[in-house]
């Protein structure tokens, strides 16, 4: 099996193949590829030169924004000072005007001096610095040929390396894990060398060479690093731990963060001493020739490598793990392992088609950090309708901070007046809650996208500090504040976001008119027009040329639902909205809307509280069927549906929609689920598989409609199991799938 050729953009660059330690855990020397005895000790200057030739090539054809490269060894610093300047200046001149070069070195430190910092300050190498925590841990494998103790001189390099002038190129430490250290022990000697990152690594291990486990026990390494997470919490996190922070991210939905875990495609390579082109270096574990391809710098291009089918099977994600882990719930985030880990040279399966051999302890470690982070990982937003409608509202107010960035850039002159404006009307209590009210009426997220679609137009910035206007003239008359605003109308008529529209001139007049507020509503002048062509508007009532959104009045809901058939943004649904409604048309709407409220709260007794805190606004569309509702791209608490439905068939529309509106807005300020469609799941209720995010809409709906008809509840149980052990839930996910077990 074979997927889309992914380009490297992490090389792996052996310059020396020799070291000066005699570490008894080093994958390169003491496992079963021994190739290393046959390459040269050092890089050649025309396996530097072809290198950099062939990379800055391959970054050229894949328009590759930056590439890192790792020197690495045996002991890189070995090659010496003027061989890795050479190193340094070829990449350099190769890459230039073409990406960004990220150049990097491992090293055991012990060679580390001023000499090598200063060479790798002139071409911005950062260091990283193998060490596995205080003298007795590292003693116990990174040692001298002859016993002697390299602790010592790799503090020395870790020193160096926190000096001021070399601080900026310290990438952090790596420890080998070794169940046989004080877990406690080996932080503190770690976090007390003030390193920017950690990186905890397994030792290298297959089923045909299993990691020791002198106790014997399947989670051994699991329960190691879970006692260094602990002591990291007491500590409060002093250190980015990169395993931790992997799994951190994994569990909320986001990337795994390194290649030892998750399910991210690789995108590195190794070029040795001589020019081969091999994969991953860890790969020398598993068995003699395991990493080689048979290319070379010399004759091959880097994009021949990359479809190799050995690299092209660790490019495959979750079709490239074994099927025991395609249906583990935690896969998601150990990935299946390190592809490494999984050989085993017999059994039915293939050499790589298995579990890792740290299998238990990777389930146990991801299930012990999800334990002890839960609380602190779940989004607010999930617990309770006040966290939703906040976090709705700062995702609001940071699309605006967003606008008013991208429009400062272009120098909107009129925008800025505007925002300057936005700055009074937020700085009193009563303005920052009529700014409040605004921004949360649905139709001005459709607005902030849209503008921020065309803001780089001509006018774009114009148009969107004329609607800014209107929002914060209906946020004034809202708070009551006697401040003048100034809002460009058209087509004779203004639009006051959330409060209705006024005709104010023809249908073919345009112009400006200074709004303000009142006691009791609000006066209406046209720029430039006299005294006693002031117009007096209460907010509520309609009168002369002023058609206020209308306001329905449902039971038990203290603000009501508005009907929105007026606002430009309301097209935001798959159907187009109607045209305004008649009185009419309007009142027997808002009649049935009345009775289908009242036989919800019937017929499922609370559920209209909930819809009461969470639904705002409804607007009738086009095209849509009576029971049917629509819900937006975007617009918290909005629900489009059919201007002509029964009370039953409104009943049911609100609902459903009330319930599909909730969810996508969970879905907009955290992530429920990751990787979704990876994965086919059956639904109870009929035969063909869906998605995750399909049997989770369907079963939330179906446990709303419960109360009206029970056979909606028939397989809900089965499908909360079938969710419990899906491997897309995240943390916030899993409260969510929580409160859906109470409430069935």
């Amino acid at each position: 099996m074979t997927g889309p050729l992914v380009p490297f953009r992490e090389v792996v660059l052996k310059v020396h193949s020799r070291c000066d330690l005699a570490c008894d855990h080093c994958y390169v020397y003491e496992h079963a590829d021994q190739s290393w005895r046959t390459r040269p000790r050092t890089i050649s200057d025309d396996v530097i030169f072809r290198t950099a030739q062939r990379l800055a090539e391959h970054a050229k054809t894949h328009a590759l924004p930056s590439v890192s490269v790792i020197l690495h060894g045996g002991e890189p610093l070995l090659a010496g000072p003027a061989r890795l300047r050479r190193v340094c200046e070829e990449l350099t001149s190769a890459f230039e005007g073409i990406a960004e070069l990220d150049l990097r070195i491992h090293t055991n430190g012990i060679q580390l001096s001023p000499r090598y910092l200063d060479l790798f300050d002139e071409f911005g190498v950062k260091v990283g610095i193998s060490l596995d925590g205080d003298r007795a841990a590292n003693d116990r494998h990174r040692r001298y040929a002859d016993g002697r103790s390299s602790h010592p001189l790799v503090l020395k390099a870790v020193e160096l390396l926190r000096q001021e002038r070399y601080r900026h190129l310290n990438l952090g430490l790596l420890c080998t894990v070794d169940i046989e250290n004080d877990p406690r022990a080996v932080l503190d000697a770690l976090t007390e060398l003030d390193p920017p990152l950690i990186d905890f690594l397994l030792p290298h291990a297959t089923w045909d060479e299993p990691p020791p486990r002198p106790d014997g026990s399947p989670t051994a390494y699991a329960d190691w690093l879970l006692a260094v997470f602990d002591r990291w919490q007491e500590q409060a996190r002093p250190v980015p731990v990169r395993l931790f922070s992997s799994v951190l991210s994994t569990l909320s939905g986001g990337p795994s963060l390194t290649e030892s875990l998750g399910l991210a495609p690789t995108d590195l390579v190794v070029v040795e001493t001589d020019g081969q082109l091999e994969q991953v270096d860890s790969l020398k574990s598993a068995y003699e020739g395991a990493a080689a391809t048979g290319f070379d710098v010399f004759t091959h291009t880097f994009d021949e490598v990359a479809a190799h089918p050995g690299v092209q099977a660790r490019q495959l994600g979750l079709a490239g793990v074994s099927e025991t882990c395609r249906s583990c719930p935690v896969v998601r985030s150990c990935g299946g392992g390190l592809y490494t880990h999984r050989y085993r040279s017999t059994g039915p399966s293939g050499a790589f088609d298995n579990p890792s051999v740290y299998c238990a302890d990777l389930a146990a470690l991801v299930r012990g950090i999800e334990a002890r982070t839960a609380a602190s990982l779940v989004a607010t937003a999930v617990t309770g309708a006040d966290e939703l409608a906040a976090a709705q509202q700062d995702l609001t107010r940071t699309l605006l901070a967003r606008l008013n960035a991208d429009i400062g850039r272009r120098g909107g002159e009129r925008w800025a007046a505007v925002w300057e404006l936005a700055a009074t009307v937020d700085a009193s209590d009563e303005g920052a809650r009529g700014l409040d009210e605004v921004l949360a009426h649905p139709y001005t997220r459709s607005w902030l996208l849209r503008a921020l679609e065309v803001v780089h137009e001509r006018h774009g910035a114009e148009r969107a500090a004329r609607r800014m206007a209107a929002y914060l003239a209906a946020a004034a008359v809202r708070a009551g504040l006697d401040l003048p605003v100034g809002v460009t109308f058209s087509g004779g008529r203004i639009f006051l976001p959330g409060l209705g529209e006024l005709r104010i001139g023809d249908a073919q007049e345009y112009g400006t008119a200074l709004v303000r507020a009142t006691e009791d509503g609000f006066l209406v002048r046209r720029e430039g027009s006299g005294a006693a062509e002031r117009r007096v508007v209460r907010p509520r009532a309609a009168g002369p040329g002023w058609r206020p959104l209308r306001r329905l009045a449902t039971p038990g809901s203290a603000p009501g639902l508005v009907l929105d058939d007026l606002d430009p943004y309301r097209a935001c649904f798959p159907l187009p909205p109607a045209d305004a409604l008649g009185d009419r048309a309007a009142a027997g709407l808002a009649a049935r809307i009345g009775e289908a409220w009242t036989l919800i709260e019937t017929k499922a007794p609370g559920r209209t509280e909930e819809m009461a805190g969470r639904l705002t606004t409804l607007t009738p569309l086009t095209g849509l069927a009576p029971a049917e509702p629509s819900v937006g791209q975007h617009g918290y608490g909005a629900l489009g549906i059919s201007p002509d439905g029964s009370s039953e068939e409104l009943a049911s529309a609100l609902l459903r929609g009330f319930r599909r509106a909730e969810l996508r807005a969970l879905r907009d300020v955290t992530d429920l689920y990751a990787a979704d469609g990876s994965w086919e799941h059956r639904m109870p209720w009929q035969e063909e598989p869906v998605p995750f995010s399909r049997l989770l809409a369907d079963t939330y709906e179906r446990m709303a409609l419960g109360a009206f008809d029970p056979s909606c509840l028939e397989g809900v149980p089965q499908a909360l199991d079938t969710l419990e052990g899906a491997a897309e839930l995240t943390v916030s996910g899993k409260r969510l799938l929580d409160q859906m077990r109470k409430e069935i």
